[in-house]
């Protein structure tokens, strides 16, 4: 797709839908590249979070398609915490012909060294399906702490029942982590559960959703439909969608509920907010990304009405102190909150 004046360009959608479908660790979480998906693997953006789809690209006719494990960014804090959240999401969603069901579910999450029980915490990653292929798009923190963690597993999975049709899906799951030796501990998984469309949507959401520059996640895209994302929050959006293309990893579901390491309630649980983990194409925790770029991001977030904009820099100037921030949570991505 040509390039416009202001150098976007129209998304890739990462090939497989389109072909498809024809401290210390830092401070806490998110307030009030890295590691990326397969280039084969789909792109969930601007697509109902379930839909037949009849082929693959790379896969024969009615095939899963093919994924690849995500790889953290070396620039990430602490890669590992990251990728040992990635890959048991990796195992429990994703399953041969007959591998469906929390008992085998359970036998992957024991082989991946976490207790067998998590199975029964995994809600949507474990469909009713006789086959399951799933893709990590991105894991972004939702906290980091010396001894705890948070990782927003953001993912695109595709099941299949027997020879029938390629139903494509995704979820996004906070994996919770604690320090320990060799590896962090998973302790928990809180997957998102944005709730069911709503009737009616605000003319904002409608445009959010129609905007190529604007790529959600599934579980982003159903909190858009479910018209609980405040139209503050949607309007930020399609302001910077005019200049920026913009992959959101997380909005509303998936993100905890609080201010990691903290008892303050963050924005995302109340549709205020929206978290950018790529720009332009660009990673925000890759170092190769122009520091120019995510600054003018951050500066345009600001202008869009955010009172809240954190990423890996720390930007002077905004209309109050702490308009801009920054910690080791952030260094992955941008957080774009609103208060009113």
């Amino acid at each position: 797709m040509p390039g416009t004046p202001d150098g976007r360009t129209g998304p890739d959608r990462r090939a497989v839908l389109l072909g498809a479908a024809g401290v210390l660790l830092g401070a806490a979480g998110c307030s009030g590249g890295g590691g990326s998906a397969s280039p084969t693997a789909a792109s969930s953006t601007s697509r109902a979070p379930s839909s037949t789809v009849p082929t693959a690209t790379g896969s024969a006719p009615g095939a899963l398609p093919h994924t690849t494990p995500w790889q953290p960014s070396r620039a990430d804090i602490d890669p590992q915490v990251k990728l040992r959240a990635a890959q048991l999401i990796e195992a429990l969603g994703a399953w041969p012909p007959g591998g469906g069901g929390q008992a085998k579910a359970s036998a992957r999450a024991t082989a991946q060294g976490v207790p067998g029980s998590l199975a029964g915490q995994a809600g949507p990653l474990l469909p009713d399906a006789d086959s399951a292929a799933l893709q990590v798009v991105f894991a972004q923190y939702g906290g980091i702490l010396t001894d705890s963690a948070s990782v927003l597993v953001v993912c695109d999975q595709w099941t299949r029942d027997g020879n029938g049709p390629v139903h494509a899906g995704g979820t996004t799951v906070d994996v919770r982590l604690s320090a320990a030796s060799p590896r962090w501990k998973v302790t928990a998984l809180h997957p998102a559960d944005p709730g069911p469309p709503a009737a009616t949507l605000p003319d904002e959401a409608h445009r959010v959703l129609a905007d190529r520059a604007i790529r959600l996640p599934p579980a982003a895209h159903a909190d858009v439909l479910s018209g609980n994302v405040h139209v503050s929050a949607l309007k930020g959006m399609l302001t910077l969608a005019g200049t920026y293309r913009i992959d959101i990893s997380v909005v509303r579901s998936g993100h905890p509920i609080d201010v990691f390491g903290t008892d303050r309630p963050s924005d995302h649980p109340k549709g205020r907010a929206f978290d950018v983990w790529r720009i332009n194409g660009r990673a925000v925790v890759d170092p190769a990304t122009p520091r120019s770029l995510i600054e003018g991001f951050m500066r345009a977030a600001a202008t869009a009405g955010s009172y809240n904009v954190g990423g890996p820099i720390q930007l002077s100037g905004g209309a109050t102190v702490n308009q801009f921030f920054s910690d080791n949570t952030h260094h992955d991505h941008v957080h774009v909150g609103f208060d009113t």
